[in-house]
Formats: C-alpha cells, structure tokens, sequence
C-alpha cells in the first residue's frame, strides 16, 4: 500500500476530482466524487464553521460515542472504472473493515486524522505522475470556486421554489398548490426543532 494525502480537490471537464498524492514518490491517483462529497471535503479543507454536523460530521461523532477508531482507508480496487475502498476500524483491540466509496472514506479520513494509502496495482493502473506542468493543467482548484454557485448546487428547496414560480407564472395552480404543500413539508422536516 502506498501512503498519499489529499494534494488538491479541483473542478476537472468531468465533473470534480481529489488528487491523492504518494508521499513515496511523484505519482498521484485522481478520483472523480460527486459534488455532494466534494462540498463536504471542501468544508472541511477550508476549516468552515457550519450551524450543524454534516453527514460524515455526524459519522466522526459516533465513531467517538461507540469509542471506536478510524485507523486508516484503504483503496483497494479499481474495477470498470469504480473505484473501492475500506474503513480499517478499531475498537475494543480488534481490527475491523467496512466497504466503502473513496469518497466517503477521505472525507471522515479527513475528520478522523486517519491515514490514506492505496493499492499498488491501483496506483499502477490508474495513477498519474505529477510535475509542476500537469498540475496546472487539471483543473480549477476548489479554493477559487463559489461553494454556493447556483449552477450546479441548488438546494432541493431552491429547485421547488423555482418550480413553484413557473408554475403561476404559467398559471397551473393546480401544480403551484402541490408545489407549496411539498415546500412546507420540506421546511417541517429540514428545520431544527
């Protein structure tokens, strides 16, 4: 298993990609993640405070409540263009495994202070060598991005509001009065009580 950090989170022509790089050498493994788990790696990256515990917040809490440890991830395997990786736990003196996405794995890694290492065979098939040149060229780094740009992160409240909106302005009532009903649900069961 080769040891890698997280170098750069960036926005590539295919959506957003982490960039582990080796600690043993100049090879790094790009990970194309979705958005949901880019923000969350962002946050964390960008130490932003937020009001509540995001998912893999919440997954670090009860790691500690159940006093169990994340020692470190694994990627293990690259198969069909998915990639796969393990949570190595410990609790009570015993090492535990878990399957999980990469991308979940880094962003509690992160939370976790827990190491990251990959597979050779998956660094062999899948890594690239880095240089000065070509790190340049991935990607926009995550650091210059509005995390809140409206193209590509509306809230699901955001996306029926707008529906909403279209729906009296093309007059289908009918449509707008479900479209309130399902907002007033959505604000019920996303609002802190």
């Amino acid at each position: 298993m080769i040891h890698v950090k997280v170098e750069q989170l960036l926005l590539s022509n295919v959506g957003f990609a982490i960039i582990l790089k080796s600690l043993e050498d100049d090879r790094a493994l790009p990970i194309v993640i979705g958005a949901a788990e880019a923000q969350a790696i962002a946050i964390f990256i960008n130490k932003v405070d937020m009001p509540r515990p995001l998912t893999h917040d919440l997954l670090k809490n009860m790691l500690d409540f159940l006093e169990c440890r994340l020692t470190k991830i694994e990627i293990h395997n690259l198969d069909n263009g998915t990639f796969y990786a393990n949570l190595v736990l410990e609790q009570d003196g015993k090492n535990l495994q878990m399957d999980a996405r990469p991308s979940d794995s880094i962003a509690l890694a992160l939370r976790c202070n827990a190491q990251i290492y990959v597979a050779e065979s998956v660094m062999d098939e899948a890594g690239i060598v880095m240089s000065e040149e070509n790190s340049e060229d991935l990607g926009q780094s995550i650091d210059d991005l509005n995390l809140h740009d409206e193209s590509d992160s509306k809230t699901p409240l955001d996306k029926l509001q707008e529906d909403l909106s279209k729906a009296v302005e093309d007059e289908r009532y009918e449509d707008a009065a479900k479209l309130r009903d399902e907002i007033t649900r959505w604000k019920k069961t996303h609002t802190d009580n």
